[in-house]
């Protein structure tokens, strides 16, 4: 009998302290505004839009909405910045994500991340851009924004 009761205690204690261990998955979120841009590209970039990630594993999902654009979105990808806040005609591409709509709509997709794009979307070195019809040349990007905890 005492013997059942340690038993009883002990997956007691073991159903408390686990959920206290275990990890959720973790959140991040980008604001998506302007890119830099010159004053004779002004006319090409506009809108705001917002974006939330969520990483499980190695698994990152990412869903955003964005809103005002020039002209209709054409494409979106999940870049990697040498830096947050610096990004780059050679940032690496991690992967395309999908977009509807028109001059509002949204962007979506989920991708699998290596060991160093984990380390670089904790350091906050990655970020999502958002391309249109008409944007900054040469690519034509208009929104951008960084993904952070």
């Amino acid at each position: 009998m005492r013997r059942r009761g340690a038993v009883l205690l002990a997956l007691g204690l073991i159903a408390v302290v686990t959920p206290l261990f275990a990890q959720g998955p973790d959140t991040f979120t980008a604001r998506l505004s302007w890119v830099p841009i010159g004053g004779s590209d002004r006319n090409d970039v506009a809108g705001e839009g917002s974006a939330t990630a969520t990483l499980s594993g190695s698994r990152l999902s990412i869903t955003g909405a964005f809103d005002g654009l020039p002209a209709r979105v054409t494409g979106a990808k999940l870049r990697q910045g040498v830096a947050t806040g610096a990004r780059g005609r050679e940032s690496p591409v991690i992967a395309e994500l999908r977009v509807t709509g028109g001059l509002s709509g949204t962007v979506a997709g989920d991708v699998r991340l290596s060991a160093e794009q984990l380390a670089a979307l904790k350091a906050g070195q990655l970020y999502l851009q958002i391309y249109s019809e008409k944007g900054v040349l040469p690519d034509h990007s208009t929104l951008w924004g960084w993904l952070l905890r």
